[in-house]
């Protein structure tokens, strides 16, 4: 922020919100008190569909030719109208390699009793995330709306669930119980997996981040612009910013994140790029989801989850 206030003359106001329901009264009440909103994937169609966002002049935003076409033109924003993504990663599986030998890259490691150790995981308090976890397990779309299929990880997760530690909605509370030596696996976000594993950023040896090998959630940020902000042109110009290459490498390097601009990774060090917890191979990146819509569907959903909760 400091370096586009000095390089551009423009002093730029930061304010932060703590969930999506937040963000969504926030500009359904005040959406002209801010010119840049950055907000999870699953929020882009609901603030598009209700005529939130303004559509982007792609002429003041050059960088988004730097983005790398596995982050462009998804469900979310297809024609790619509306958002500049900002920031990406994954949802996966953190293990204490110290206390599990030979652990799996599988979900197995949550869900499977002979591999899993009672008393010593930590879920994400989150309904889609987790129901998805357990569908993944079993071989099923994270956005599966066959009736019997969620009933099937129903199942599961009310069989898991006596050996929860807790449930929690930040990943990085699991992730801190795990260095903390207080559970062994924990259900975790691709920033606080990789922070946890690297000694120099407050994590320990030993710690290991698995993408599962029968799938994972994948989620990214994307800026956007409230269809009244007050400085829209300026709005641009501070998204395109962001988006220059040696700009959004230092950006990602600095929270843990991956980077959609894929002319940032020459400014990226080779052995972050070549580590899977922030940067998955095309092979892993083919077996990620992102979590969708599910409809009316979302009742069925609404009721596992209810009926997880009311099991522990």
């Amino acid at each position: 922020m400091a370096q586009f206030e000095a390089e551009c003359g423009v002093k730029v106001t930061e304010a932060n919100y703590d969930s999506d329901e937040v963000l969504l009264a926030a500009l359904e009440t005040s959406s002209s008190d801010y010119d840049v909103v950055v907000h999870p994937h699953a929020m882009t169609r609901i603030l598009i569909d209700g005529g939130k966002l303004l559509e982007l002049d792609y002429g003041v935003i050059p960088n988004i030719e730097n983005m790398d076409a596995f982050n462009i033109n998804q469900y979310f924003d297809p024609e790619q109208k509306f958002t500049v993504p900002y920031l990406w990663g994954t949802t996966g599986l953190l293990v204490d390699a110290n206390v599990v030998t030979n652990p799996e890259d599988s979900w197995g490691m949550l869900f499977d009793p002979a591999k899993s150790k009672c008393g010593m995981i930590n879920m994400l308090d989150n309904e889609r995330e987790t129901i998805g976890a357990a569908l993944k397990y079993l071989g099923y779309s994270m956005n599966d709306t066959d009736p019997a299929h969620l009933a099937d990880a129903s199942t599961l997760l009310r069989e898991q669930s006596p050996c929860v530690n807790a449930y929690w909605v930040d990943s990085i509370s699991n992730a801190d119980l795990l260095l903390e030596g207080n559970i062994v696996f924990a259900h975790v976000r691709s920033y606080d997996g990789m922070r946890a594993t690297l000694p120099d950023r407050g994590g320990r040896d030993g710690i290991r981040y698995f993408i599962p090998r029968e799938g994972a959630a994948i989620w990214q940020d994307n800026m956007a612009i409230p269809a009244d902000a007050p400085n829209p042109y300026t709005a641009m110009v501070f998204m395109n910013y962001l988006q220059f290459p040696e700009i959004a490498a230092m950006n990602a390097v600095w929270v843990g994140f991956a980077t959609p601009n894929a002319a940032a990774k020459a400014f990226i060090d080779p052995d972050i790029l070549a580590n899977e917890a922030i940067y998955p191979s095309p092979e892993v990146q083919a077996r990620l989801e992102w979590i969708e819509d599910v409809g009316a569907a979302i009742e069925l959903y609404d009721m596992v989850w209810k009926e997880l909760s009311g099991s522990q």
